[in-house]
Order: structure tokens, then C-alpha cells, then sequence
């Protein structure tokens, strides 16, 4: 499972604050919260919402740079989890 900066671009560009990052079977992926109760995503850890990372990052738009510290600090939250 890799996040990198594309993903969490992804994750920024998501039209809704409820979009989030999961981890499940090994993979990151970006969806939207409601879906979470499917079958699809039955056992999926979220990882963070697209709100929680506009406040963490203090703007929807933030510098390749500060994008690249979120990306390897949030893998590296992944991989203490152990996903």
C-alpha cells in the first residue's frame, strides 16, 4: 500500500468534506463516507477526511512541498497501523 502525493491530491480535489482516505486490504483508497456501510468497504480503517486534512493543512490548496510531508507522514501512520 502506497499514499503518496497523488493520492492525497485526490483526497484534496473531492468535491465533499466527507471523503475520506481508508485503508483496506493493503490498499489506500479515497471514497466517500456514506459508502462505508457497503459490503465493499466492510472492514476498511479510515485513515483521515478530506475536512481533517484541510485543517490540518490550514488550506484546500497547499504547496507540493507540504503536500509531500502530509503524504509521508500519513504512510507512516498506515504503516504503524499495520494495513
Amino acid at each position: 500500500m502506497r499514499i503518496d502525493e497523488a493520492l492525497v491530491r485526490e483526497l484534496l480535489d473531492a468535491p465533499s468534506n466527507d471523503t475520506v482516505v481508508v485503508l483496506l486490504k493493503g490498499r489506500a483508497q479515497v471514497v466517500e463516507q456514506a459508502d462505508l456501510g457497503s459490503e465493499q468497504y466492510r472492514g476498511a480503517a479510515v485513515l483521515i477526511s478530506r475536512a481533517e486534512l484541510v485543517e490540518r493543512m490550514g488550506t484546500p490548496s497547499p504547496a507540493e512541498a507540504d503536500v509531500a510531508r502530509l503524504s509521508a507522514a500519513l504512510q507512516d501512520a498506515a504503516d504503524k497501523l499495520g494495513a
